[in-house]
């Protein structure tokens, strides 16, 4: 999606809400650059893409824990908002999905509620990803959140006749809880080409 957009000449840049199972360096964002064209940039030696780095691969509540640490929702806002004073677009990974935990008392879902942000979810065609699409769209629907659309991932896990049919089920789920927002299909990686995001930035 950074690629997409960069290649369309908006100035965009990753954030990795928290990075869980690594130390130092954020091993999504490392990722991140290799897929969108870009080496590490400014942001990135400065830390403020990536936030909070925990060791220990769980949601960002335990692994903070099991460091004697806690969530630092402050800095984590601080260096969004840094990004976004420089970059037209700031996409935000978030850790393990919606309804992980950030603290004891907040999840990911709701803290992104709470900024108001847009959101795109990332989904497939895998064995038990509808439930999870449906419910997310739910619940982001609930919190009154943008939902700005929704990637449908290739996976080499799914099943074909599931695969074809999943993208109707998420789209006429979405039109009857009143999304109006578009589902962009994308293929393997190797196979994936241009694709183009800016229906979801319109």
């Amino acid at each position: 999606m950074a690629r997409s957009l960069l290649s369309r000449g908006v100035d965009a840049i990753t954030v990795k809400l928290v990075q869980t199972g690594c130390d130092a360096v954020a091993d999504d964002l490392v990722r991140h650059r290799e897929l969108s064209g870009g080496a590490r940039c400014y942001e990135d030696e400065l830390g403020l893409t990536s936030p909070q780095i925990f060791k220990f691969p769980a949601s960002p509540e335990l692994a903070a824990r099991l460091e004697g640490r806690k969530v630092d929702l402050r800095r984590i806002l601080m260096c969004i908002q840094a990004c976004a004073a420089h970059h037209a677009v700031v996409l935000v990974e978030a850790a393990g999905g919606l309804a992980v935990p950030l603290t004891d008392d907040l999840l990911t879902i709701d803290f992104a509620a709470r900024q108001k942000w847009p959101m795109i979810l990332v989904t497939s065609g895998r064995l038990g990803s509808i439930n999870h699409t449906l419910l997310s769209l739910e619940a982001a629907k609930r919190r009154r959140m943008k939902i700005a659309g929704v990637v449908y991932n290739w996976s080499p896990d799914a099943d074909p006749v599931i695969d074809a049919d999943t993208p109707h089920s998420i789209r006429t789920f979405m039109t009857r809880l009143g999304v109006d927002a578009p589902l962009i299909r994308v293929p393997e990686l190797t196979q994936a080409g241009d694709i183009d995001f800016s229906p979801f930035f319109a």
